[in-house]
């Protein structure tokens, strides 16, 4: 993995410190000890099949449709969503979870078969990815972390994933293993964290995303569609 170089990083903390009027603090910030903790009863004693219909629940709001399947339906499923919005062109990611979850088949030998043309992500090829996504209708990626309150999922960008293809796409489809379900934004930081402590890496770019683009902006008129994809669905795999 690449990694950066801080420039002129002492310089700049001294500066602040001064303009702080007093010393740069050498030791660790102590986290904490809350007395109080509310954020953690949520949905606290919920099942992962619990957290699956609040989600459910929350999709209703939000504009998005959400169906549920097991690995050996994925390929039908997601071909079903797929046809619902109207074919291609399709942009995803590439991962190899693809592989794993048994669609080569379905992205490789059936969709080509039927004329559907297929971009996967390929940082080598630059802006030409920015195109194709542009030009998709529809966009494919995973959730790494799926809030069920909010009816979020959270997308970790790398030089495999661009960000470009779940909002440059007409549609936006999420796939979303079971597994990856927890109640709100602070177990979702929690897993986070856990991910980096397991991987020692951090995503390019992290995006919350909650079902398709909209805003209320004029008049509290609600639009959907405005800035990014006018549908979403959400795909919920059981993988446990």
């Amino acid at each position: 993995m690449m990694t950066g170089t801080i420039q002129n990083s002492e310089a700049f903390l001294n500066k602040i410190a001064s303009q702080l009027g007093r010393p740069r603090k050498s030791t660790p910030v102590e986290k904490p000890n809350w007395k109080f903790r509310p954020q953690d009863e949520v949905l606290k004693d919920a099942t992962q099949d619990d957290l699956v219909e609040v989600l459910k629940e929350q999709c209703k709001r939000i504009h998005t449709s959400i169906k549920t399947t097991d690995l050996k339906d994925l390929p039908l499923t997601l071909n079903g969503v797929v046809t619902e919005y109207g074919g291609g062109p399709i942009v995803t990611w590439k991962d190899e979870r693809f592989s794993q979850w048994g669609l080569d088949p379905l992205l490789k030998s059936e969709w080509p078969a039927q004329n559907i043309e297929i971009h996967e992500w390929d940082y080598t090829k630059g802006t030409e990815n920015i195109t194709k996504a542009e030009k998709a209708n529809v966009g494919i990626t995973i959730s790494e972390v799926t809030l069920a309150e909010s009816g979020t999922v959270v997308l970790f960008s790398d030089e495999n994933k661009g960000r470009t293809v779940s909002f440059l796409p007409a549609t936006y489809i999420a796939l979303i293993p079971k597994s990856t379900l927890v109640p709100r934004m602070t177990q979702a930081a929690q897993k986070m964290r856990e991910i980096y402590q397991k991987t020692d890496r951090v995503a390019s770019c992290i995006n919350f995303i909650t079902g398709p683009s909209n805003s209320a902006d004029i008049e509290l008129n609600l639009v959907v569609g405005v800035h990014g994809p006018v549908k979403a669905s959400y795909i919920v795999i059981n993988d446990l």
